[in-house]
């Protein structure tokens, strides 16, 4: 049993693939019509559902590690004119000493073999990436570097950061995801399509200020929301746990939300949450949250917000296992500091004074969703939560029952139609 993962642009052709499959492997197919998250990630949970022992992704994809299931991907081959290409990157590496990388979307990948021949003579301090699925086998050797699913030898003293980038493909998330990480290396693109090639003009700075806008608003919230962005990525467990310790440690609330995609709005439901951390694929975090009530930030974000020991140091992480125990970019939590010897600190957004210092983890705590409070002078204990203290304060609180004062009446036959043309339209209701 094999569950066939098209994008929607290519679900017109899943019944044709998915027929020729099972006559050539005579393997049921399964096709998954509708991802439960970004079409880029493998949704490991509808091939579950039918009990699939493999998937094949079709299409555009982030290369995230799975969990449990076997995949193989299917990229793709759209047309690239390589001697176009060449002459585009001449044009914006005049010098032949110059050290580039080279970075390609994966339905390009096909045809990088034929522009290394074209360039490689030319440009000895060229790197090609190599588009790998999964992570290595063990650790990287030396002079190797593993980042999005692709494979650099690099041979520069700095690693990448020395290096031009060039990257072939359209603009989109992959390509955001790539300069905010490598935020210090110069870009410039080729777009197959239009077939010109230009020196990426977004600002890098602006677009981390805005970043680092939502890092201070993090700061100031108090509640906060966890959406599960993902299902089939490695270690997205652990990262939630994580997450929830770094809240309860840091004093704020949290509530774990699973509701798929996620848009205005669902998330507006969700009003007594200050700020959403999204766990997802490198490619789905950068969320462009101008459109919410609620800001919505990454899992690094929400580091560098709450633990103390986490500074900014111009490299900006997009893969949130970087941030799990034993990853390179782990940040033990400092000792927790009492509330009397806490340095006080002041928003940069509100002007109020909050509290940065770390809670105990060792003593004991509520559970992150509730607090016991004295409900009136007879010292008569309450469970409230954010949530019920919220629709405390809102003047709608839907709908009323008010049972025992409405009269009991039986059931009628309504309306029957469409609204702008019911049935007895016209005629005297009896």
């Amino acid at each position: 049993q094999v569950a066939l993962q098209f994008p929607d642009e290519l679900l017109a052709d899943a019944v044709a693939v998915a027929a020729r499959m099972e006559a050539a492997t005579a393997a049921e197919m399964y096709v998954l019509g509708d991802t439960t998250y970004g079409s880029c990630c493998v949704d490991e949970v509808a091939a579950e559902h039918v009990g699939a022992e493999a998937v094949l992704h079709y299409g555009p994809a982030c290369l995230s590690p799975c969990r449990k299931l076997p995949v193989l991907h299917i990229f793709g081959q759209q047309p690239l004119d390589v001697g176009r290409c060449a002459e585009a990157f001449r044009e914006l590496y005049p010098d032949r000493q110059s050290r580039v990388v080279v970075l390609s979307d994966v339905v390009y990948a096909h045809a990088m073999g034929e522009l290394e021949q074209q360039l490689c003579p030319e440009y000895p301090n060229i790197i090609f990436s190599r588009v790998v699925c999964g992570d290595p086998p063990g650790p990287a050797p030396p002079r190797e570097v593993w980042r999005f699913g692709r494979q650099f030898p690099v041979e520069a003293p700095g690693g990448l950061q020395d290096c031009a980038m060039f990257y072939v493909g359209a603009e989109g998330l992959a390509l955001t995801s790539f300069m905010l990480t490598w935020n210090c290396c110069p870009f410039s693109s080729f777009d197959p399509t239009t077939g010109c090639g230009r020196r990426e003009t977004l600002n890098v700075n602006r677009a981390l200020m805005r970043r680092l806008y939502l890092v201070e608003r993090a700061r100031d919230a108090r509640v906060v929301g966890i959406l599960v962005g993902t299902l089939g990525v490695v270690g997205y467990l652990a990262v939630l746990q994580h997450l929830r310790e770094l809240l309860q440690q840091a004093g704020k609330r949290s509530y774990t939300l699973a509701v798929g995609k996620p848009n205005p709005a669902k998330l507006a439901n969700f009003l007594e949450v200050d700020i959403f951390v999204l766990v997802a694929c490198t490619q789905n975090s950068l969320l462009d949250s101008s459109d919410f009530y609620r800001p919505i930030v990454t899992p690094y974000e929400l580091e560098l917000a709450c633990n103390p020991a986490r500074e900014w140091t111009g490299n900006y992480l997009t893969d949130f296992r970087d941030l799990l125990p034993g990853a390179c970019a782990h940040v033990e939590l400092p000792p927790a500091v009492p509330a009397a010897e806490a340095v006080p600190d002041i928003s940069l957004i509100t002007g109020e004074m909050r509290a940065t210092h770390l809670c105990d983890p060792l003593a004991p705590q509520l559970p992150p969703s509730t607090t016991l409070a004295c409900r009136d002078q007879t010292r008569a204990l309450a469970e409230i939560s954010p949530a019920a203290s919220f629709l405390e304060s809102r003047s709608w609180r839907g709908l009323e029952q008010q049972l025992g004062q409405t009269p009991v009446s039986k059931a009628v036959q309504g309306r029957r139609g469409i609204a702008i043309a019911y049935e007895d339209e016209g005629r005297k209701q009896p």
